[in-house]
């Protein structure tokens, strides 16, 4: 862990040069593309979420509108919403944009399938045409220091929710099912890309790569990260900076990978931005448990207990982040 620099508290990840701040990674970027990577352009996969909204402006900046392609890579569980600020997004930026509807290739995999198949063992009454799904984890939080249990809810067409524990082979078999829908996109986003002689851009923030919330060879795959250093908040931030559609920042960031709408706090993060990423800095720098408590309104174990969590997520994801093992 780095050494602490600086008193805790809830200013600590504010950018004191903002515009600074955004023109270093602009530069970056585009030394990478052209110079590193000796690509003339990028493409990035657009879905009106803020962290590829953010690096597409980051791009636009460091390349040009008419060196960048945005990729729109719908399936039948997408919301309608992603579409249309993506075209807004592209629109507002202008850049060209392709729509890539993955659906076919999905059901090609048997994803769907393979997906429902796991829910029907779980709820036998479960069908597809008439029940929505999510997974997500107990809400006991990360400053219980219990497991984390994965939890099963379908949605009937009256709005009705029935939740169950979900077991370990089919909590990893609605997962892999699921995984196809990153690969699948990373897939059409390096046609693209090796199509024009571009490079791929990824999109994952900072507590996605080090919490592992990324599917590996899937939008864990990429030439260039722009923003995979920055916290979530750092990134409405630079998206406030860099005139980000007002929509697009104001929207809840979801997972976009279920059929029920879900968020990405209820699915893996389990506590909202602003306070997860006080606690990151504070884990990953080293301050003691007694200064967070206090800034974070908490007792020193809540923050103990939160910081345990973390550890426990990266060990656990540790193989996501590795290079292949070679011999």
């Amino acid at each position: 862990m780095i050494s602490k620099t600086k008193p805790f508290s809830r200013q600590v990840l504010e950018f004191k040069n903002l515009a600074q701040e955004c023109d270093q990674i602009i530069a970056h970027l585009k030394a990478d593309v052209y110079h590193t990577l000796q690509r003339k352009g990028a493409v990035i996969g657009i879905s009106g979420g803020i962290d590829s909204s953010l690096t597409l402006a980051l791009t636009v900046k460091a390349l040009g509108p008419e060196n960048v392609l945005g990729i729109l890579m719908p399936e039948q569980d997408s919301s309608p919403d992603s579409a249309r600020l993506a075209h807004d997004l592209a629109q507002n930026f202008g850049i060209e944009t392709v729509t890539e509807n993955i659906t076919g290739a999905l059901k090609g995999f048997n994803c769907y399938k393979r997906r429902d198949d796991a829910v029907k063992r779980i709820f036998q009454e479960y069908n597809p045409a008439t029940h929505k799904m999510k997974i997500g984890l107990n809400e006991s939080g990360l400053a219980s220091n219990l497991p984390q249990l994965f939890y099963l809810t379908i949605v009937d067409t009256a709005g009705q929710e029935q939740t169950r524990r979900l077991p370990a082979n089919e909590f990893r078999q609605i997962v892999a099912a699921s995984n196809f829908k990153q690969r699948s996109r990373m897939a059409i986003l390096y046609y693209h890309a090796e199509a024009n002689h571009y490079a791929a851009i990824g999109t994952p923030n900072k507590h996605e790569v080090q919490q592992g919330f990324f599917v590996k060879n899937g939008d864990g795959g990429a030439d260039v990260m722009p923003i995979a250093h920055l916290y979530k908040t750092q990134v409405y931030q630079m998206a406030e900076h860099l005139g980000i559609p007002r929509e697009i920042i104001e929207r809840t960031p979801t997972s976009d990978t279920y059929t029920a709408e879900q968020t990405q706090e209820e699915f893996f993060f389990q506590m909202p931005f602003e306070e997860m990423d006080l606690y990151w800095y504070a884990f990953e720098n080293g301050y003691n448990t007694e200064e967070v408590a206090l800034v974070m309104n908490k007792t020193e174990e809540e923050v103990q207990g939160i910081f345990t969590g973390f550890e426990r997520k990266i060990k656990t994801t540790d193989y996501l982040r590795m290079e292949p093992i070679k011999y």
